[in-house]
């Protein structure tokens, strides 16, 4: 027993140093060693099997194998694609019915788990664990990805010749000191300590508490974020509304920035070029927008000239990726829990090329369902543009 536990002591050093044939070598050593009953009691002390040791005492005495791969060719357990190959057919069809024919799959409707697709090739016959199937996916050339917003969708014929218009207008206004700014409208946030995506900074174990659901809470509302973009002088003004997103909401934000910005910024200027979206409250379609901008217009002694970006493009409108990218990044993973918590942390928005930004509350009433008659649209001193007017 004494002899045991000074294998075992030994082994325990050595063992964890060693490949598997190392192991059994020095183990068929020491069993050769002490001579009739030495394989009992090395197996004992080390923990291997007498086969294992038997096969030790055979390679002590063959001829050295080559250094390189510790098992030979072919050793070691199957792989379940080389047993069962059929089983890569199964699960290719189980992963993508609609186009392997097999509407009636049973994950046709369900999550594609490795572990529903365990189950899935168990009650077709080929048991198989989840880890199993994530290497079988590994191999038919799977991996996890998410959907890729690619697909535009119908699109214009002229959707290129809409943007070097609007490009031209651009550089020609910029090139006369004449102001160009991107409008729009950002997403409503509720106000109220709602959970908000992103993470911040806190002490260990304490996160900020939020509220489980995200019902509106009727006396804070929400906040609705209508910013101006200044292409020409990289700075930003948000105009942040409680009532309704209308496109007198939407002129006014505009009047707010011309009066507290722009007039500044521009003393001599005799036009202004806006940016924007086809919809919304600024749409190309809303007789109140046209309405408002002649109201803009006269109060401002400004030319206004009005260019939409063509439908499914919003995601290149200035604003999306100058000014609302950066904000969205500056209180992510705060609650907005009051109004003046969402002025401020749009008014702090700054960037190392030289954005800034300034935000007012905008507390006025703005009705919805205003009707606009063809007097007032004709008395509108409304001139179309020469290309797609």
């Amino acid at each position: 027993m004494g002899d045991e536990s000074a294998l075992g002591a030994r082994y325990e050093a050595l063992f964890p140093h060693l490949d598997e044939r190392q192991r059994r070598l020095v183990a068929a050593a020491d069993a050769e060693h002490l001579g009739h009953g030495g394989v009992s009691a090395v197996a004992r002390a080390s923990g291997l099997s007498r086969p294992t040791i038997h096969k030790g005492l055979q390679e002590l005495h063959g001829q050295p194998l080559p250094a390189g791969p510790v098992r030979k060719v072919g050793g070691g357990r199957k792989r379940v694609a080389e047993e069962a190959p059929a089983v890569l057919e199964r699960l290719e069809r189980l992963i993508d019915p609609a186009t392997r024919g097999d509407p009636m799959s049973p994950l046709r409707w369900t999550s594609k788990s490795t572990r529903h697709l365990a189950q899935a090739l168990s009650e077709q016959d080929y048991p198989v664990s989840h880890e199993t199937v994530a290497q079988l996916l590994r191999v038919l050339g799977y991996s996890l990805q998410g959907t890729a917003k690619t697909l535009e969708g119908a699109q214009h014929p002229d959707r290129n010749s809409q943007f070097e218009y609007i490009n031209r207008l651009t550089k020609q206004f910029l090139q006369k000191g004449w102001p160009v700014i991107s409008v729009d409208t950002k997403k409503k946030e509720l106000v109220g300590p709602y959970h908000r995506a992103g993470r911040e900074w806190q002490p260990q174990g304490k996160p900020e508490k939020v509220l489980v659901h995200d019902f509106i809470d009727p006396k804070l509302g929400k906040a609705i974020p209508y910013g101006v973009y200044d292409v020409g002088q990289d700075l930003g003004w948000v105009n942040v509304g409680l009532d309704h997103d209308t496109a007198a909401f939407a002129a006014e934000s505009i009047r707010r920035w011309w009066r507290s910005m722009g007039s500044a910024l521009y003393p001599g200027a005799q036009c202004l070029l806006i940016c924007a979206d086809g919809g919304g409250s600024n749409g190309y379609r809303s007789r109140l927008w046209k309405v408002e901008l002649q109201r803009l217009a006269t109060k401002t002694g400004l030319e206004i000239t009005a260019c939409h970006l063509p439908p499914g493009t919003s995601k290149w409108n200035k604003i999306e990726h100058r000014l609302f990218s950066h904000i969205t990044m500056n209180w992510r993973g705060r609650p907005l829990v009051s109004h003046d918590v969402v002025v401020n942390l749009i008014g702090t928005t700054k960037t190392q090329s030289g954005l800034r930004v300034r935000a007012r509350l905008d507390k006025r009433k703005y009705p919805i369902g205003v009707e606009i008659s063809d007097d007032i649209i004709n008395a509108l001193n409304l001139k179309l543009h020469p290309f797609h007017g």
